[in-house]
């Protein structure tokens, strides 16, 4: 969520989103939103893929908190994979979590590999949900779950002039899709048990609190380390975000899915 450096999530934007949602995590919510996601489903012993792993905090409160028995996360940028190992070291969880850069495309693992599939507001980044979901299906062994959150526009038409500008002030590669896209991508993969929930209500709150905290003590502290420029470039991001997420066209929504057995 702010200006490119030598990749999406550089050092910098790695460094403001930690100190806006926690160590380790590139998306809001931190633990209480982790938790919230795979309430009801039972990780205690099961092998996890994480799509989109990030800097790491999402795949130790998996092990740490809901008992996952060994994590594989996933990413394609070689910096928050560098955060995520470091952070992962210095809980001592090595021997149950596993990072891996990939490459965009087709997951590289076998079909039937995972009990479940899960992602953060990472796979707004995968343009094509369709074969994504074809994908998280082949992956999975039967019964397996599919567990995600991810940042969504309310439809599949046109953005508005304020939701093309929230998304130009990200400069990050957004392949938003609206919720049918996605209920009708996991329904065509072979899902059953299809849910979207819509976090919209939560996150516009949520969204109005952090940007006041970007504007007041906590964006003075960043701008020390980070530099005024970059911290004010943030600023106009959350601004131009809270519009749409009152508007509802930007839609967090939590993503819920079963493999037959």
């Amino acid at each position: 969520m702010a200006e490119q450096d030598e990749e999406l999530y550089g050092d910098k934007l790695v460094r403001i989103l930690a100190a806006i949602w926690g160590e380790g995590f590139l998306s809001p919510g931190g633990r209480d939103e982790v938790a919230r996601l795979v309430a009801g489903c039972d990780l205690i012993g099961k092998s996890v893929l994480d799509i989109g792993c990030g800097a790491g905090g999402i795949d130790i409160a998996l092990v740490e908190s809901h008992g996952a028995g060994y994590v594989t996360g996933i990413d394609v940028e070689d910096g928050v994979i560098g955060h995520a190992r470091r952070l992962v070291e210095r809980r001592g969880l090595t021997d149950r979590i596993g990072l891996t850069k990939v490459a965009p495309g087709p997951l590289p693992f076998p079909p039937g590999t995972f009990d479940i599939v899960f992602s953060k507001d990472s796979i707004v980044h995968i343009p094509d949900k369709h074969a994504l979901m074809r994908e998280v299906f082949r992956v999975l062994r039967p019964g397996g779950w599919f567990i995600a959150s991810d940042w969504l526009i309310g439809h599949d038409g046109t953005p508005s002039p304020a939701m093309a500008a929230y998304i130009a002030a990200e400069g990050l590669d957004f392949g938003m899709a609206s919720p049918a896209r996605y209920a009708d991508a996991m329904h065509k993969a072979g899902f059953e048990q299809v849910s979207t929930i819509s976090r919209n209500t939560w996150y516009r709150d949520v969204a109005k609190a952090e940007l006041e905290r970007l504007r007041g003590p906590l964006g003075a502290e960043v701008t020390r380390e980070l530099g005024a420029d970059f911290v004010a470039h943030n600023v106009e991001i959350w601004e131009r975000m809270v519009p749409v997420l009152e508007a509802g066209e930007h839609c967090p929504t939590h993503l819920k899915a079963r493999k037959p057995a």
